[in-house]
């Protein structure tokens, strides 16, 4: 239906968007920007690289950390230096990144976090906390792969979804509902591996091995579940050519 106003004919107001489209969308928004996209031409080496940021990228995500830990294990006092410097280095990757006019947002994200890690660390007195957000991260992260895998509606089937332009409609497909809840599951795996691992040496107060095994743990890790989730999606949904 369309109302008239003046003689002019007003069309009707979108629908609001579902649940479901807008998790998809964030996702899959993500995802894009990370280079997976299930309907592009890359090989899985690019895809796998652009994921982790290129060169820039895995410096951004290794150097504060091994900075910390480094600085940390030799001189544990003051706290401040090794926390300082953690935070300095993500700095200046920030200020590369905003020089080289990369969205503000995806600029500050990682010195924002780095920052309040630092700060909850600072506020305790204890170099451990430095890692109580990326715990967390984990906890959260894994858990809502792990429930969404278990209701049905897949986050990796969300944004694979949105990226093909397919929707929802993978739900009614048994292989794509399949291989989703799998990869959701897998990813789940993931984060809670690594708050297994970590959260116990957490508690020990071994906060040395903690951030070592947090890098360790991190792309080498990260870098082969996009491999294969970008294998899988490629399977269900063969590039788009010409």
């Amino acid at each position: 239906m369309s109302s008239q106003d003046g003689g002019g004919t007003r069309p009707d107001s979108r629908p609001e968007p579902s649940a479901s489209e807008v998790v998809g969308a964030a996702i899959g928004g993500v995802a894009r920007r990370a280079g997976i996209d299930p309907a592009e031409e890359a090989t899985t080496g690019d895809v796998v690289w652009k994921a982790m940021g290129g060169v820039r990228g895995v410096l951004e995500s290794i150097l504060p950390s091994l900075v910390f830990v480094i600085v940390y294990t030799l001189w544990p006092e003051p706290l401040v230096l090794s926390l300082g410097l953690s935070v300095g280095i993500a700095a200046v990757f920030t200020i590369v990144r905003l020089a080289q006019k990369s969205p503000p947002a995806a600029a500050m994200g990682g010195l924002l976090a780095a920052a309040a890690a630092a700060a909850l660390a600072l506020f305790t007195g204890q170099g451990r906390d430095n890692f109580v957000i990326g715990l967390v991260t984990n906890a959260v992260y894994g858990t809502a792969f792990l429930v969404s895998a278990v209701i049905g509606w897949s986050l990796i089937g969300l944004a694979a979804g949105f990226l093909t332009g397919e929707g929802t409609a993978w739900r009614e497909d048994r292989r794509k509902r399949r291989v989703f809840r799998w990869l959701a599951l897998a990813w789940a795996g993931l984060f809670f591996a690594r708050l297994a691992v970590q959260l116990p040496l957490y508690l020990a107060n071994e906060t040395t091995l903690l951030g070592t095994l947090k890098l360790v743990m991190g792309l080498p890790l990260f870098a082969p579940l996009v491999a294969v989730t970008w294998l899988a999606a490629r399977a269900l949904y063969p590039a788009r050519r010409g």
